[in-house]
């Protein structure tokens, strides 16, 4: 079983955080503000450590970004590239401006034909990005419950054993793992995050609804 590095100390970063050890998993997540994780870590014990990025990145078999988009590359940056080096890179990140929705519909910092992920992967190309969980709420990433019907995560990137491993993960959270392809894949994949923040938006509901690609 792998120990977890979790690269950011926000909601959904917790809630993942949540989900490895609730399965079992060793995680250290990396903040910069690790007094403000002071409840959380006696929460889980022995289970969960706090650290420095680079502290949760060394750590970390599999990493997961959890980050605000425009945070990103500093963050890894701060984690070190020799600590992310071959490793599988969960990126639950969206590239969000830091603007108001407009009728619900958020404003991206990237143009349709290069993903977020995609610059990630270039700028650090000894790590395994896997774009994941960017395309849901918090409240739904762990097992979520829609009568039955598990809800489908979209996932790409350039290595199959990292596939592989996120296919795992997202599997053992409650998901149908579908897997789009390459890297490039993540300029369809993250204005999803889109999509999904509409309803958020318009109605006030943020836990009631995800994708699912039918297939017959």
């Amino acid at each position: 079983m792998k120990n977890i590095g979790i690269l950011g100390s926000g909601t959904v970063a917790t809630t993942l955080a949540d989900g490895f050890i609730k399965n079992g998993y060793k995680v250290c997540v990396g903040t910069g503000h690790p007094e403000k994780l002071n409840e959380w870590q006696a929460k889980h014990g022995d289970s969960a450590k706090v650290g420095s990025f680079a502290d949760a990145a060394s750590f970390g078999d599999l990493l997961v970004l959890a980050v605000k988009g425009d945070a990103a590359i500093d963050v890894l940056e701060s984690a070190g590239k020799d600590n992310l080096a071959g490793k599988t890179i969960l990126d639950t990140s969206n590239p969000i401006e830091a603007a108001p929705p407009v009728n619900g519909v958020l404003k991206y910092f990237t143009s349709i034909n290069e993903s977020l992920m995609e610059q990630l992967q270039k700028a650090f190309p000894e790590a395994n990005f896997v774009k994941a969980f960017n395309s849901v709420g918090a409240p739904l990433m762990i097992n979520p419950d829609f009568n039955g019907v598990k809800p489908s995560m979209f996932i790409c990137g350039n290595n199959e054993q990292a596939k592989k491993d996120a296919s795992e993960i997202v599997t053992l959270f409650g998901f149908d793992a579908e897997d789009m392809g390459h890297a490039e894949a993540a300029r369809a994949i993250e204005p999803l995050c889109m999509l999904w923040c509409i309803t958020g938006f318009t109605t006030n509901k943020w836990a009631g609804h995800a994708f699912k690609l039918l297939r017959k």
